[in-house]
């Protein structure tokens, strides 16, 4: 099976600062990757050399068996949610189709394909209700429900996530957390999940990827949340409590990204 995204002795560093080095990595289709760690270890740079926009310093990185590239049409791509301004000139269904022919140029044809195929993306998501509505007017969760149907519109062999759920309400994150989930377990995309916290997603997760201070570690989420081994990443105890389906971190170092020890920190 041709891995549907692969890193190799993978290293990437600004100047003296080494976030990871000798990264090996294997994604299959079908497969939830988390990735984790605090601000600053390294995530959204991967997501940047997946997406063919930061080389690496050493190693390869490859998407379907081919190096990665800029405007791949093998990734679909759902960003942090930010919200588009009131006035912005553009539907919900404008926004969606832009993921079946946003890299064309000229006239469109099958138009009439094209709207039912938009339609039944708009179906999926849950937001056939606000489809005529301009982006700008409709809340933070709707437009990542559109983001969502965008990047699911070329069935992508890989879906990169980077922190969608942020500034979502719990609803919202559920829906989006299963949209995610069924292009991965039931459409066969490897999806790579960029997140502060595991627990929304808890039950989808295959495999884990921790960041942290130059370190990484991959495994299953009960291979790589323990105490041991993040209290060794961090050099440094770390509390990791498993309690009702969900995992609490407490006693994490950095207080810059993270809620002060005694506050605990969900994952």
């Amino acid at each position: 099976m041709t891995p549907a995204a692969s890193l190799k002795d993978a290293s990437l560093s600004f100047g003296h600062r080494v976030l990871w080095h000798g990264l090996d990595l294997q994604i299959n289709p079908g497969e939830f990757f988390a990735v984790l760690g605090p601000n600053g270890s390294g995530k959204t740079s991967l997501m940047r050399v997946l997406l063919g926009l930061q080389p690496l310093t050493h190693g390869t990185a490859q998407i379907n068996g081919r190096p990665v590239a800029r405007g791949s049409r093998d990734i679909g791509y759902i960003p942090q949610q930010k919200s588009f301004a009131p006035g912005t000139p553009l539907r919900a269904r404008d926004l969606v189709g832009l993921g079946l022919d946003g890299h064309r140029w000229g006239v469109r044809l099958g138009s009439r394909r094209f709207r039912r195929r938009v339609d039944e993306l708009l179906e999926q998501v849950g937001a056939s209700s606000y489809a005529d509505a301009p982006v700008g007017l409709l809340s933070g969760g709707e437009q990542q429900r559109l983001r969502a149907a965008q990047a699911l519109a070329g069935d992508p062999k890989v879906l990169l996530c980077d922190e969608p759920l942020l500034s979502l309400d719990l609803h919202h994150q559920q829906a989006i957390s299963s949209l995610i989930n069924q292009q991965c377990h039931v459409k066969g995309s490897a999806v790579v999940f960029v997140t502060h916290e595991i627990n929304p997603i808890i039950d989808y997760v295959d495999r884990v990827l921790y960041l942290a201070g130059g370190q990484f570690r991959v495994g299953t989420p009960e291979e790589v949340m323990t105490t041991e081994v993040l209290s060794d990443m961090y050099n440094s105890h770390v509390e990791v409590i498993h309690t009702e389906g969900r995992i609490v971190v407490v006693g994490l170092p950095d207080a810059t990204t993270h809620h002060h020890a005694e506050q605990g920190e969900d994952f």
